[in-house]
């Protein structure tokens, strides 16, 4: 007998939902996956579809789900125009006010709703590290935009659902994730740090993400907001530098700033993505009790190197 019936994954088709729906697949009797187009079924995985914005056949889906986990968003990688500005808030609100609607009026609704939010709501921060209780929001567009989610989610009436926003670090895995990337730049030589390498990455294995959730589930004490990102948070020089060593490059040229806003203007993203410096304690889910599975990012990343592709 598996360990819980229903695990729902709204806008689950993407990166993190993957990972999500394969840590689940031997825990749950099924899992859902909520999204814009219909994919094939793969064992007691499969995808209804919905377009985030009305109610319609799929609200049927969450009944006596015992997790809801909103991975709804447009992605960020992207140059903050008003008409990116406007879909970027669009995706994320109009989605999760959808949800609460739906769960407001149920009888059985799902027993915990995870929104997947953001750890970039805090400050730049190289001084000392943010957490739930003590952590200062910054100010900003990307920081906007976690407050108005974030204030989207909790003014929703579920009372027979708790509710978690779990602000998430860059989440690190082989493949889909920001990794591959930077480890593309360590095998061309050009993996040094990025400007003056001394921000703070607020990163998380893959892995320890999905473990949180199922954490979070089993605990039914817990509520609110959880920062998930690993407890040793790296400076981005140190972070390339462990790259660079784990795959054996011995060089790895360095990204001055000025020649990161010219790159970030050519492939239409944001250098903030890069810049910002997110240090960022997991202080809630550590004194609940929850153990990192990769606590420091050289565990991490020979993880993820172990095979490569």
């Amino acid at each position: 007998m598996k360990a819980y019936k229903k695990i729902v994954l709204a806008g689950g088709n993407g990166y993190l939902g993957t990972v999500l729906a394969k840590y689940y697949k031997d825990l749950a009797d099924e899992v859902i996956i909520l999204a814009r187009k219909q994919a094939p079924a793969t064992g007691n995985i499969r995808t209804v579809v919905w377009d985030g914005k009305t109610e319609s056949g799929w609200t049927v889906q969450l009944i006596h789900a015992d997790m809801l986990i909103n991975l709804c968003g447009k992605n960020v990688n992207c140059r903050y125009t008003k008409k990116n500005k406007a879909a970027i808030i669009a995706s994320r609100v109009t989605p999760t006010k959808l949800l609460g609607d739906v769960i407001h009026k149920m009888v059985d609704p799902p027993k915990l709703w995870i929104n997947i939010t953001s750890a970039t709501i805090y400050r730049h921060a190289e001084d000392h590290p943010q957490d739930e209780t003590t952590g200062e929001i910054g100010y900003g567009f990307s920081i906007d935009v976690c407050n108005i989610w974030e204030s989207t989610f909790f003014k929703c009436e579920t009372p027979h659902t708790r509710k978690v926003a779990l602000r998430l670090g860059i989440a690190l895995g082989r493949s889909g994730s920001v990794f591959p990337r930077l480890l593309n730049l360590v095998k061309m030589g050009i993996g040094g740090r990025q400007g003056d390498g001394q921000q703070y990455m607020a990163w998380v294995h893959e892995h320890d993400v999905a473990r949180s959730t199922q954490f979070l589930l089993d605990q039914p004490e817990t509520e609110g907001v959880y920062n998930c990102a690993a407890p040793y948070a790296e400076k981005n020089a140190d972070f390339m530098r462990l790259i660079r060593k784990a795959y054996g490059m011995p060089v790895g040229l360095p990204a001055p700033q000025w020649l990161l806003e010219i790159g970030a203007l050519v492939i239409g993203t944001e250098p903030e993505l890069i810049l910002k410096s997110r240090w960022v304690k997991p202080r809630r889910l550590m004194d609940a009790g929850f153990k990192f599975q990769y606590e420091k990012a050289e565990y991490a990343i020979h993880d993820i190197l172990s095979i490569r592709g």
